[in-house]
């Protein structure tokens, strides 16, 4: 034996407790979600601007977006043109603007803009 062991105190290893050892655990999944929401939300903001962006240009839209009523979809309607915004029963949607005729403006809440025929919205 070595001059260094024989002074060397034995420290008995503490056990540490199996529930709290998951708990541990449970908060650390929790800091690691936290980023990654951080994270999506980063891309969803920018996957907003750039709908945003493609919406002035195809509508020529320049007045400030305000959201003006909320919607519910009655029923689901697929888009005939690429300009109208396809509906799913119970969809949420803010009114941007209401245009000539039956037709409002409407965005989704994936951040996609068209137009909706009012007849197939029920406002509260």
């Amino acid at each position: 034996r070595g001059k260094d062991e024989k002074y060397r105190v034995r420290m008995p290893k503490l056990r540490m407790v199996k529930e709290y050892k998951d708990k541990r655990k449970s908060v650390d999944d929790v800091e690691r979600n936290t980023f990654k929401f951080k994270k999506s939300s980063e891309e969803k903001s920018k996957k907003m601007d750039k709908e945003e962006k493609l919406f002035r240009e195809t509508f020529m839209y320049e007045k400030e977006i305000r959201v003006l009523a909320r919607a519910t979809a009655g029923r689901s309607v697929p888009s005939l043109r690429s300009a109208d915004l396809p509906l799913t029963a119970g969809e949420q949607l803010d009114v941007i603007d209401a245009v000539q005729g039956h037709a409002v403006i409407c965005r989704n809440a994936q951040g996609r803009y068209g137009y909706v025929l009012v007849e197939h919205l029920n406002f509260r």
